[in-house]
């Protein structure tokens, strides 16, 4: 594949494991380029999932043997968006050594300073080989592709906007907005979200993102029933 063209031009989601008590798909992403670069957005829950958790997840395809379908190696990413370091969001980071990992300045620092949430993961997203970037806010990782600063289900979440060349532009929430049935002005937070007052802020941001943007599709982190009726990898966005 190539477009001559920086921009986006597919968009795989990858979705690796569940718990189908819940109706909740865990979810990666790969973007791939037009001049051939590979964007992954997340790398998914660990091998080894947390107790009492792993008795309830439902295990697919890693984000690993995803990319092997599509014919890559985890060498072949180019850049790792770290949407945050959640467990089910950075599980497989180690093994990207040869991309640049992408994450909010302030979600990194906090992570750092040993915020107690992220710790079952930390051997994947503070391994001594992994490179970072740092953003502050708002950035355009390439064009046709915006990270977007979207705190309160933690600080210095991140949503992600791709523009792809039929479909359009695609908003993908992550964790800002886990489900359809939550993307209201009078949003609510959840138990997992740690700042209520900024949930509704990110919210109201990505709602008034999808009019000003004309967005075609909205791909919501955690919502099963949306998931079911959504292209999965090997499948693509165009």
């Amino acid at each position: 594949m190539n477009t001559n063209s920086a921009a986006p031009q597919r968009l795989y989601l990858m979705h690796v494991a569940s718990i189908p008590q819940r109706n909740l798909p865990f979810v990666c992403y790969l973007v791939q380029t037009g001049d051939g670069t590979n964007i992954l957005i997340d790398s998914g829950l660990p091998r080894d999932i947390p107790h009492p958790m792993e008795s309830l997840v439902v295990v697919g395809k890693d984000v690993l043997e995803q990319l092997d379908l599509l014919g890559l190696q985890a060498s072949d990413i180019d850049m790792l968006v770290c949407t945050h370091f959640d467990g089910d969001h950075s599980g497989h980071h180690a093994a990207f050594t040869n991309a640049e990992l992408i994450v909010q300045r302030k979600h990194y620092e906090l992570a750092k300073s040993g915020y107690e949430r992220f710790a079952n993961t930390r051997s994947q997203w503070d391994d001594p080989s992994l490179r970072y970037r740092l953003i502050d806010g708002d950035t355009r990782l390439v064009p046709g592709l915006d990270l977007l600063e979207t705190s309160g289900h933690v600080p210095g979440h991140q949503s992600v906007l791709v523009h792809l060349p039929e479909t359009g532009p695609v908003l993908l929430t992550i964790d800002a907005v886990p489900q359809q049935k939550l993307f209201v002005t009078e949003r609510e937070a959840g138990p997992a979200d740690t700042d209520a007052e900024l949930v509704r802020a990110s919210t109201n941001k990505l709602l008034a993102l999808v009019q000003s943007e004309k967005v075609a599709l909205t791909v919501f982190g955690h919502d099963g029933d949306q998931w079911e009726t959504l292209k999965k990898a090997p499948e693509f966005y165009s």
